[in-house]
């Protein structure tokens, strides 16, 4: 098949929908499909080439006066290429998918990566539509998006080219005992909970610190966030054990030396960092929203906390960090069945829509082809 893969950018920053982009893009490139990827450029770039993966520059923006260029630059790519799969994974790509070329030979295939923005309904114009988790599925439903139209792929990050194409960086030295989180600064992700939840812990093992060490949390990532992140931290007096690392491209040195991966997201559709860090092979405490579930297969692979509860979180990250034979059981679960979130799995099950999206339009049009040739004629040849 020949696959266009739309997003805003190939940036490497850690946004969460580039990077499944990317690692799809790849796969499906090793797969032997011709794969296109239009956005408006970014580090990735690089990699596609050496996947043979086209880059088309088409800049992708919400600005209204932006439309009419981005719609001609879009069809200059449909010419180009004439792709059977046109892979939209933002809203602006959608939209300019569906009026940008009337007369489409391609199918429309829409993922909606966060149900978090009401804009995210807004796939609808793709032929078909599908959803990261069954979380955002049921999300969909309730918006009234039928589930006929809505396919779910659980992402994958196990195997992922993005970090598998080039070698792990050497292991990162942690202060142990260790709680690492890898995230955006962002308000839903929960750092203020888990930093508050860590003072606690750190609060309660006071007494035990000659037994099990003093415990450090590494928080890995950057965002608007930040600054009122290291305040908090000051204020609850972690400054010496709290360690706010910024973004960094490849999170499995921190992973790899990591004694428990927490995660206390107010919302998360489906963190891609799950499947990381199962990789990895960590313990993992996580909250109970969106996604996570699913990715911690219910609560055998990892420890699930109620969201916006810090308390709770501090009783069972003190428990993983005391309980060596808890933490040890926790973590040989997470490297369990974990083929189920490789990219190689959602990749096929990607293709696998793709055909059937294709034979559902081509079913379509010979519909309305028949019924367009039963419509009585004028003698003069004019309906």
């Amino acid at each position: 098949m020949r696959i266009v893969h739309l997003a805003n950018h190939a940036q490497i920053i850690g946004n969460g929908t580039v990077n499944m982009m990317v690692d799809l893009a790849c796969i499906e490139a090793r797969m032997g499909h011709d794969v296109v990827v239009a956005s408006s450029g970014g580090g990735f770039e690089p990699l596609l080439r050496r996947h043979g993966i086209t880059h088309i520059p088409l800049q992708q923006s919400r600005q209204p006066w932006r439309v009419p260029s981005m719609i001609a630059g879009f069809n200059r790519l449909i010419d180009r290429f004439d792709p059977d799969i046109v892979h939209a994974h933002m809203m602006t790509g959608a939209l300019i998918s569906r009026f940008g070329s009337m007369r489409r030979r391609f199918a429309l295939v829409t993922t909606v990566h966060h149900e978090l923005q009401k804009s995210a309904s807004l796939v609808r114009a793709g032929d078909r539509m599908v959803a990261v988790s069954e979380a955002v599925a049921r999300t969909l439903d309730e918006r009234g998006i039928g589930r006929e139209r809505v396919s779910v792929v659980l992402n994958g990050a196990v195997g992922a080219p993005r970090l598998t194409c080039r070698p792990a960086a050497r292991p990162v030295p942690l202060k142990r005992p260790s709680v690492v989180c890898v995230a955006g600064m962002y308000r839903r992700k929960g750092i203020a909970d888990l930093l508050k939840a860590f003072a606690l812990v750190r609060e309660q093992t006071a007494h035990q610190r000659e037994f099990i060490g003093e415990p450090h949390l590494y928080l890995i990532g950057d965002g608007p966030e930040r600054e009122s992140m290291e305040a908090l931290a000051a204020e609850l007096g972690l400054q010496s054990a709290v360690h706010f690392t910024g973004f960094v491209t490849d999170p499995r040195p921190y992973l790899a030396n990591a004694d428990v991966f927490a995660l206390l997201s107010h919302q998360d559709p489906c963190p891609l960092v799950i499947a990381e860090a199962r990789e990895a092979g960590c313990a993992i405490l996580a909250t109970r929203v969106g996604g996570i579930p699913e990715l911690l297969d219910g609560g055998a692979a990892g420890v699930l906390v109620a969201p916006g509860d810090p308390e709770q979180a501090a009783v069972k990250l003190r428990w993983l960090l005391l309980d060596s034979q808890a933490r040890g059981q926790y973590a040989s679960r997470a490297r369990e069945d974990i083929q189920r979130l490789s990219v190689e799995r959602a990749g096929s099950e990607y293709v696998a829509i793709y055909q059937q999206t294709l034979a559902e339009r081509e079913s379509l049009q010979r519909r309305e082809q028949r019924m367009h040739a039963r419509r009585p004629r004028t003698s003069d040849g004019a309906m």
